[in-house]
């Protein structure tokens, strides 16, 4: 995390289109502890909030063709063991890559605008568009859109903030658990409508 916000530091704008871009790639990068960072960078230095944002949605963009061109180009099962393999040290399982699968087969297009804003799951989402080989305009159009509410977002706190921009990623872990908690009430609730006892039709 030092080097990511040293890469920042010395190299301003490209610096963050950079770790940002990585942060796609790599989630142990997170993007609620480097956003925020950015964000109050702009309060010591020449930057804006506006830049910043910009720069850190390109890595997103960029980062985003990456995973999608692995989707297409390897395909679901090598891709679920190359995480297997190596897990440990992306902090991501093939159950989420199986999981993002799965949100995008059940709720198409719109998962991949809604998950750029879900913490592992705004990367991961990338391959399943690559796999199904989503229309590429369409595609890089929701990924600029999510990332530009999640960025935005996460930046601007980390400005108005000031030297306090630490709490943010604090903030993020208690959203990423109301989210789980709403995906298991949402699972439960489907289960209990599809089992649900149907009611006779007279004969």
């Amino acid at each position: 995390m030092d080097l990511a916000t040293k890469i920042m530091q010395a190299m301003g704008y490209p610096g963050i289109t950079i770790v940002i871009l990585m942060e796609n790639l790599f989630p142990p990068i997170p993007s609620e502890v480097v956003l925020p960072f950015a964000g109050f960078m702009t309060t010591t230095g020449p930057m804006t909030v506006a830049g910043v944002v910009a720069a850190s949605t390109l890595g997103s963009l960029l980062g985003g063709f990456i995973l999608y061109g692995l989707g297409a180009w390897f395909g679901a099962e090598r891709i679920e063991r190359f995480v297997e393999r190596y897990q440990k040290y992306l902090t991501v399982t093939p159950k989420h890559v199986r999981q993002a699968q799965e949100w995008f087969e059940r709720y198409g297009v719109y998962t991949v605008f809604f998950c750029r804003m879900i913490p592992i799951m705004r990367s991961i989402i990338s391959i399943p568009a690559g796999l199904v080989r989503m229309n590429l305009l369409t595609f890089s159009l929701l990924t600029v859109l999510g990332s530009l509410i999640w960025n935005g977002l996460l930046v601007g706190v980390g400005a108005a903030l000031g030297a306090s921009w630490p709490l943010v990623s604090h903030w993020v872990g208690l959203y990423q658990d109301v989210v789980k908690i709403a995906g298991i009430i949402a699972l439960v609730a489907l289960a209990v409508w599809i089992l649900r006892p149907k009611p006779r039709r007279d004969q």
